[in-house]
């Protein structure tokens, strides 16, 4: 066996568009178990599940309680093999290289029975160079996949000290309390979380083919943006080159096809980096979402022999300037993101991967999440680090619609193996991705990990999740020195290196340097679950202030649409064995029954259950949200735990596993909208706030305190400035001067902001919980229209107040884009869908429920 390591073999990065270069695609992959006689038809990219599942050779892992049945996957080796014949291209190739953009996990690679390289690492791509001597006229290529799992205890043993991993579901897979995942760098989540399965994959994960190189080439290109601003953007090619022979050329920069600068080299057999300056004059700056537009540069470096282009390689860079803002002030030290020298409030969510088995989010998946990011109003995603780096076009996507990404390495929840193999490892996959992703203008931070320095608490000998206090003093040195090397010298050191210009930050939470967070932050970000974690009112959600809110949440079910996608009918209770398989959290249920007993009547049937935890879920999530915009420019971003789900589960998203919007997503929509108003009662007060991310406007304030049948009571209309990127006090009322607040069961207050004669906001005051309110049923009626391009108007007018109107699609056969609102007495609602179905199957499949008939309040 040759000896192969990551740095002779060349990180494996884009692919080159270079015209020295050719792709062959390696198709007609089978798979078996090690040792079993049958081989069987795989799909790569693909997993060893999906593999079987394809086969018929498995029931599906998420139905019911399958996944408890699939534990031995994990715990045997796996093989695939393909053939390729030798072609003429190949005989006449300089170079040949096998490229794997992802191996998962431990796996061997064989051509024609020799061994070309041992690999351990999911989160890198190899580039493995092939000796011609060792091709046939038909080659067989194979990858011997060695199990996680036993793998892991081999890590386990020989570094012969447990680490904590509170989310690694051990007992599930057949383990006991021996925890694995630590030690193999492979996606954390796969070995279980407090929202996700035990389903421990193998596989060709992405792409796998044949790469010839027949002179020289750009194996990459870094565009360094040096100094910009709307008259000037200085920026830096670094262009690295490589050839069969020496030859003398000249590197040019292309902008937009268009000749940039360009400089003579002498290109050799060794990588050679280039470094060529250039100037785009009045560029055109790209910006975050709801903040400007996001144009795109395509920068071309072209390697050229007698005005001949002998090699190329393209990329596409957003021009801005974005840093991380942390600057001492009265109250602490500021924590926010500028982008061209505006402060930008940061709104979104954290993001898992869409799926347990990766291979099956494809283009199309990954442009519904972002559609869905998106038509939220959303303009940052945290990707969380118990996860994976995330395929190119994710973040091709995120470039084009104007998404910052605050991008955490993957390390979460749990503590590392101290050795010089880790490191190496880390080092590795640090540099292949900071490398592989360093172009995208959307990636405005790098985080060393999600919750270890809280969780262990160093600083602060009563503080941390009782981790620490499992280690003797020695181990305890011993398993920090590994926590110091990694997130306070080896990863700043290879951001500053590789991506020159992005901000690192060691952990999240925390207030800086030796300093954990809390829940009165004055620095740095919070993570806050006082609220679901600590049982905690759901009004807290307005108590505490942070200068950046980067996790909180609140449990729901999903619809029940979905719920039956994965469960039978006697599954239909939430104490069910089924459903608590599909609930991770051992708090969850109970979480869920206990605030719903606070804010509301209990409903009686199961589906009435699954759609009120989420009205539950979805008001809590948007009192956080507008409390913390209210405190802008003090708290300056909100990103709440979470967006999307892995697999059908009760969780934190506010997206379900088949893509369904829970009313968590309809209500954010609303909150993330750029101007919005927002009412607070406190101190025997109704503060009416406005919040804006733009210019300040001035508008009219319209308060309308009615009663549940329509009839107004008291109404005002106020002219008011909207500020200018903040947030602002416009007005308040005493409750005295309200004539009927000794009636607040009985009425609401309508607040609306307009511009121009139109709505741009509104928000609807009720001075109770829900269970309390004196509601009338609402007396619906609905009516479809069709109109032209396959859409259809769905008419709701409710005679009487109706809190929380849901449209329910059967089979989830049309999406809506409005749902989960409130409908003012007298008001006819309008949501058009869009669906190639006819009007008699629009009509068979919709249905509709509200609050008044899910609970008996006011009935």
């Amino acid at each position: 066996m040759k000896q192969f390591t990551l740095l002779t073999a060349l990180l494996l990065l884009f692919l080159s568009s270079s015209n020295s270069q050719n792709i062959i695609p390696l198709n007609k992959w089978t798979f078996h178990q090690a040792g079993s006689a049958n081989w069987y038809e795989a799909q790569v990219p693909g997993t060893i599940h999906t593999d079987l599942l394809n086969n018929k050779l498995l029931p599906d892992p998420f139905y019911r309680s399958n996944e408890d049945n699939l534990q031995w996957i994990d715990k045997v080796n796996w093989e695939y093999k393909t053939t390729f014949v030798l072609t003429d291209e190949l005989k006449k190739a300089g170079r040949i290289f096998l490229v794997f953009e992802g191996l998962d996990t431990y796996a061997d690679i064989y051509l024609n029975n020799e061994k070309l390289a041992s690999v351990k690492n999911m989160f890198i791509g190899y580039e493995i160079p092939v000796d011609k001597g060792l091709l046939k006229e038909n080659n067989e290529l194979r990858v011997y996949f060695k199990s996680p799992i036993f793998e892991g205890l081999k890590e386990l043993e020989h570094y012969g000290l447990p680490l904590p991993a509170d989310n690694d579901q051990s007992e599930k897979g057949g383990l006991g309390p021996l925890k694995v995942s630590i030690f193999t760098r492979k996606a954390p989540y796969h070995y279980g979380w407090d929202w996700g399965p035990r389903l421990v994959t193998s596989g060709i994960w992405r792409k796998a083919y044949i790469k010839t190189q027949n002179d020289a080439t750009i194996s990459d290109l870094f565009v360094q943006q040096i100094q910009v601003n709307e008259k000037n953007a200085s920026l830096s090619a670094r262009v690295s080159v490589e050839s069969l022979s020496e030859l003398p050329t000249d590197v040019g920069i292309y902008v937009n096809g268009i000749l940039a600068s360009n400089k003579p080299v002498s290109v050799s057999t060794e990588n050679k980096v280039t470094t060529i300056n250039f100037n785009i004059k009045n560029p055109d700056l790209w910006w975050p979402k709801g903040h400007g537009q996001q144009p795109l540069y395509e920068i071309e470096a072209r390697l050229m022999k007698d005005d001949k282009i002998i090699a190329s390689r393209k990329t596409h860079i957003g021009i801005r300037q974005a840093r991380l803002i942390r600057t001492p002030d009265k109250e602490g030290e500021s924590f926010y993101f500028e982008v061209n020298g505006k402060p930008i409030f940061a709104k979104g969510a954290n993001i898992i991967p869409n799926d347990v088995f990766l291979a099956r989010v494809d283009s199309a998946k990954y442009e519904e999440i972002i559609n869905d990011i998106v038509g939220a109003n959303m303009n940052m995603v945290r990707i969380w680090g118990g996860g994976i780096y995330e395929n190119n076009y994710f973040y091709d996507l995120c470039d084009r619609y104007g998404i910052m990404v605050w991008h955490d390495f993957m390390f979460a929840c749990a503590m590392y193996p101290t050795s010089e193999d880790f490191y190496k490892e880390v080092e590795q996959e640090a540099t292949y991705n900071l490398i592989r992703l360093r172009n995208h203008p959307s990636i405005v931070l790098w985080c060393g990990n999600n919750e270890i320095e809280q969780a262990w608490g160093q600083y602060e000998e009563k503080r941390g999740w009782g981790w620490k206090e499992r280690y003797n003093q020695a181990q305890r040195d011993k398993i920090w020195e590994g926590y110091n090397h990694v997130f306070h010298k080896l990863l700043p050191e290879k951001v500053k290196e590789l991506s020159p210009g992005t901000d690192y930050w060691h952990s999240s939470p925390s207030a800086g340097m030796g300093k954990l967070a809390g829940h009165s932050n004055t620095a740095g970000d919070m993570h806050y679950w006082g609220v679901w974690h600590g049982n905690e009112p759901i009004t807290s959600f307005k108590k505490y202030r942070a200068r950046f809110m980067s996790e909180y949440g609140f449990q729901s079910f999903p619809a029940f649409e979905s719920v039956k996608k994965y469960t039978s009918s006697e599954d239909w209770d939430i104490s069910s064995d089924v459903m608590l398989n599909h609930q991770r959290s051992n708090i969850g249920n109970s979480r869920i029954s206990e605030y719903m007993k606070q804010s509301y009547n209990i409903p009686n049937s199961f589906e009435d259950f699954l759609y009120v935890s989420q009205l539950l879920q979805a008001e809590a999530i948007k009192m956080a949200i507008e409390a913390h915009r209210t405190e802008m420019p003090y708290c300056m971003g909100s990103l709440y735990w979470q967006l999307n789900d892995c697999w059908p589960v009760a969780s934190w998203s506010g997206i379900d596993y088949y893509g369904q919007w829970k009313a968590l997503h309809y209500f954010v929509k609303e909150a993330f909208k750029t101007q919005i108003v927002t009412v607070n009662i406190e101190n025997n007060k109704i503060n009416i706030y406005g919040i804006s991310d733009t210019e300040g406007s001035s508008a009219s304030l319209r308060l309308n305190l009615m009663d549940y049948y329509g009839k107004s009571v008291w109404n005002r209309s106020i002219s008011v400035t909207l500020p200018d990127n903040s947030s602002k006090l416009l007005t308040s009322v005493d409750f005295e001067q309200l004539p009927v607040m000794k009636h607040t069961k009985d009425g609401l207050l309508y607040v609306s902001l307009v511009k121009n004669e139109r709505i741009i906001d509104s928000d609807v005051c009720y001075f109770d919980q829900p269970k309390n309110l004196k509601l009338p049923f609402p007396e619906i009626k609905v009516h479809i229209r069709e109109r032209p391009d396959d859409q259809f108007d769905i008419e709701i007018f409710s005679k009487n107040l109706c809190k929380n109107f849901m449209l329910i699609s059967e089979g989830n056969a049309y999406e809506f884009p409005e749902n989960y609102f409130d409908i003012l007495p007298g008001e006819t609602k309008v949501v058009t869908i869009k669906t190639d179905m006819n009007y008699q199957e629009v009509e068979k499949k919709l249905s509709f429920t509200h609050l008044q008939e899910a609970c008996s309040a006011g009935r």
